[in-house]
């Protein structure tokens, strides 16, 4: 079986090199991310030239996924040596950027004095030093260490979103944010989403037009105001870091499985992502626990999985990637595709009142997903100008392999997200005859059919049509 579940993979300073990108594509990378919350612009700008080098080299879709910072809160350097903070002990935070210490925290967060109050938690680090704020003097904060740790650069400090004042995307993000989309980003995710509204404020043209805009879930807000924002997004991210810290840490793998729930029944990839083989940062294999998690984001429903730190600074980027792949093929195999299609089957996903371009791309995807499982079809074979077509089908989870083709390249990269989703070009034809027939040699030649083979073609009338409402079985030749 081929893996179904895509691997995201982050590029650093790790994995930049031409060399080591084309590794990571041959063991599975099916989209690379581009992290801005670290480097420089250029430096970003110059791996994304890379990435699409290789990709073409490689002659196989990959991705690319910027990944705004958003309203980042960081502490001013600790250097590059690890500095030691000891549970019971106090420091002071103040505003600022200049340098920290394990006694004063400098933090670039001019709102840190009046909008911090006493008893409020901060998490410095993706949680390695916890601190509760126990005074403010007016010129400074003082906190105690309630977990100690270690910390080194320039960590995050998690300030309760309901606290933050500062809004997203930044004016830095709608900067970096132009400069991807000059060059043609396919996929742009959004941080610290709290509502539809600020994925509405990113302007940018809704895709295939521009960037696939992905919002990552990582606030208590966005978890309340879940179906907006699922409605206003291309994909999600379950951004399990953040989030952990603004919920409770026993309410994170139910939110979880709500969450990648709720996205697919809406015709939505989801990235399940943080700390899913952080031990392979250092080490050459993950965790038993490490294992299970991603097993079970997998059984869970997940588009995607992300890897961070694993690839971006980790020391053998190329093993990770292509150990997550061993991982999530092997828990594929196991996935429950029955009951999934099931459960999604009975849920109504459009108004039944309301005949539209949707609703009629709805209906043909199910008659798809059941005529292939029924006559156990080994491909289904979606053409799709704008990739809603190949995400529709996608959300049944079939058993048959879906071939998501398209004329749009753009298209064809943004599909590298979409479960069990192998996305190909092929040139633009008019008529449903005309792309049916080209559809059915590309697959053919490219290996992904065989002759002999029924499988199933979801198109649209012409290249021009609004939705999907063609449905053929056709023996390969």
């Amino acid at each position: 079986m081929v893996r179904r579940t895509k691997i995201v993979a982050t590029i650093g300073p790790a994995s930049e090199d031409e060399t080591t990108l084309t590794e990571m594509v041959r063991s599975g990378m099916d989209v690379a991310r581009l992290g801005l919350a670290h480097g420089t612009l250029d430096e970003a700008i110059e791996r994304f030239r890379r990435i699409r080098k290789v990709s073409k080299a490689e002659r196989r879709a990959v991705g690319i996924m910027v990944d705004l910072p958003g309203p980042k809160v960081r502490a001013a350097s600790f250097g590059d040596d690890f500095v030691e903070f000891r549970s019971g002990t106090t420091v002071a935070l103040t505003v600022g950027n200049t340098s920290s210490t394990n006694s004063v925290i400098e933090v670039d967060y001019e709102g840190l004095l009046t909008d911090m109050q006493i008893g409020d938690i901060l998490d410095v680090g993706d949680s390695r030093v916890v601190l509760t704020v126990t005074d403010n003097s007016g010129d400074k904060l003082t906190a105690c260490v309630t977990h100690g740790g270690v910390l080194s650069g320039n960590p995050g400090v998690h300030i309760p979103a309901d606290r933050l004042r500062m809004s997203t995307p930044t004016e830095s993000d709608f900067r970096a944010l132009d400069a991807f989309v000059d060059l043609g980003v396919d996929m742009a995710a959004i941080s610290f989403v709290r509502s539809a509204h600020d994925i509405r404020r990113v302007g940018t043209e809704p895709h295939p037009k521009g960037p696939l805009l992905v919002a990552k879930i990582e606030t208590r807000a966005a978890v309340e105001n879940l179906a907006g924002v699922i409605e206003t997004a291309g994909a999600i991210m379950v951004a399990r870091g953040d989030l952990g810290t603004e919920c409770s840490i026993q309410e994170l793998p139910h939110l979880q499985k709500v969450i990648i729930q709720k996205c697919i029944a809406g015709g939505r990839p989801v990235i399940t992502a943080t700390q899913m083989l952080e031990s392979m940062v250092t080490r050459p294999t993950p965790t038993r626990a490490e294992a299970s998690d991603v097993a079970n984001a997998v059984f869970d429903g997940s588009s995607a999985l992300m890897l961070s730190g694993e690839t971006a600074v980790g020391s053998h980027p190329a093993t990770v990637v292509a150990t997550m792949d061993r991982i999530a093929s092997r828990a594929d195999e196991e996935f429950d595709f029955d009951l999934w299609a099931e459960r999604l089957a009975e849920l109504r996903m459009t108004d039944s009142a309301t005949i539209n371009a949707s609703s009629i791309t709805d209906a043909m995807t199910m008659a798809a997903w059941r005529a292939a499982d029924g006559l156990d079809l080994s491909a289904i074979l979606a053409i799709s100008g704008t990739g809603f077509t190949v995400r529709s089908m996608a959300r049944f989870r079939p058993r048959a392999r879906i071939i998501g083709l398209s004329h749009d390249e753009r298209v064809v990269n943004q599909l590298s997200l979409s479960w069990g989703t192998t996305p190909v070009q092929v040139p633009d034809k008019g008529s449903n005859e005309e792309m049916v027939q080209q559809a059915l040699r590309v697959a053919r030649d490219e290996g992904y059919v065989r002759s002999g083979e029924t499988v199933a073609v979801l198109a649209g009338t012409d290249s021009q049509s609004r939705s999907s409402n063609v449905l053929r079985l056709e023996t390969i030749t």
